[in-house]
């Protein structure tokens, strides 16, 4: 028996993500020319992860509060058009320091695009098919890892990384547009009381799922933030040879969300989190393998499938859990990813300023393995109620 098609408007928000996801990660797909563009180290350059990141982390709980009652067809394509204003201005950045606070103030976007899209997504289709939308939903982050990164480094490589921002201003602009034709008018999800946001932060079971998200981001980007200038110094790697391997990377990424997508619901979503996370810790166990293109695109291949497959299954582990609960859950869970984006582009920033970029990929699979057994225990403790 066939599954019943999922709602036109769940394109508009997985097209968002794509453009969202394309902007987050441009940084590290043209870190290598941000640095020469503005003479700085690679290290230093690679703080632009983490500033955004922590206003993401900040910013997802605190503006999904202030957003709560805002009608989500207005709000997603304001959202839209602020990252795409906020891309224009800092192509057109002379300096460092005005480069990295443009930045911070255009991430205000993905901390309500994701998080909101998501909570939407789930009360635009019946109870049962709540997996299963979040997460195609969140196949516009691997679609933006399949095109958008790859696309985004060889655009920057070839044309300079102003170019690579304004096109990810020209995709946002379009996106607005969609989201604003397509998406229902007066979708408006329960707003959290004072007395429900207290209930989510004292939820061991979802802050437990946070916390998962917090680490398994730390230990991808200790290493992910430096991937450009990482190969660029390890095989050579041209704009070119990168942008392969960014393609290769999100390929993979696209099947595996597709996979956990058609799966999570069958399987779910607390095992799909232990597989996919596990898939990511094999690849950074392998990394030190990696001294020629072919095996390096080997070693990445269990991290793409299990990269943004895992985010998917977090968010859907989360809606699954509490869906009452799902608009502060699923923000909180936004900040945890970009938390660990924070620390981990920090952790990882510090190691190669300081000459230890050898120890990048071990701290990385540390920082794993704690996700893993902490995903694991909280399979056991009780729901929320």
């Amino acid at each position: 028996m066939s599954r019943p098609p999922l709602p036109a408007a769940l394109w508009a928000l997985l097209v968002g993500n794509f453009v969202i996801g394309t902007g987050v990660m441009v940084v590290a797909g043209t870190l290598n020319e941000i640095s020469a563009s503005f003479g700085v180290s690679a290290a230093a350059a690679g703080q632009l992860i983490t500033a955004g990141a922590v206003v993401v982390c900040l910013g997802a709980p605190l503006l999904a509060a202030l957003v709560a009652n805002w009608d989500r067809r207005v709000l997603l394509a304001l959202s839209m058009a602020w990252y795409a204003v906020g891309h224009a201005l800092a192509a057109l950045m002379p300096s460092y320091t005005g480069l990295l606070v443009v930045r911070m103030l255009t991430m205000i976007a993905p901390a309500i695009f994701t998080p909101q899209a998501a909570a939407c997504a789930g009360l635009l289709v019946p109870l049962e098919q709540r997996g299963r939308a979040v997460t195609f939903v969140f196949l516009g982050w691997s679609m933006a890892s399949v095109l958008g990164l790859p696309l985004g480094a060889l655009i920057g490589g070839h044309f300079g990384w102003r170019t690579a921002f304004m096109a990810i201003a020209v995709g946002s602009v379009l996106s607005a547009i969609w989201v604003w034709a397509t998406l229902p008018v007066g979708i408006r999800p329960a707003a959290l009381t004072r007395a429900a946001w207290a209930r989510v932060l004292k939820s061991p079971v979802l802050m437990g799922v946070v916390a998962v998200t917090a680490l398994q981001g730390a230990g991808q980007f200790v290493l992910f933030s430096y991937f450009a200038p990482l190969v660029k110094q390890q095989l050579g790697a041209d704009a070119t040879m990168l942008s392969l391997l960014w393609a290769w990377f999100g390929v993979c990424g696209l099947i595996g969300n597709m996979l956990v997508s058609r799966y999570i619901d069958r399987i779910g979503a607390g095992r799909m989190v232990l597989l996919t996370t596990s898939l990511i810790a094999l690849s950074l166990l392998l990394w030190p393998l990696g001294r020629s293109f072919a095996v390096l695109a080997l070693v990445l291949a269990p991290w793409g499938l299990g990269c943004f497959a895992a985010n998917s299954a977090q968010q859907a582990r989360l809606v699954g859990l509490a869906p009452a609960m799902a608009s502060g859950s699923v923000a909180l869970n936004s900040s945890g990813i970009y938390i660990g984006q924070a620390m981990g582009a920090g952790a990882g920033g510090w190691l190669l300023a300081n000459g230890a970029a050898g120890w990048m990929s071990w701290a990385g699979l540390a920082a794993l393995l704690l996700a893993m057994a902490l995903s694991a225990a909280v399979e056991r403790l009780p729901r929320p109620a």
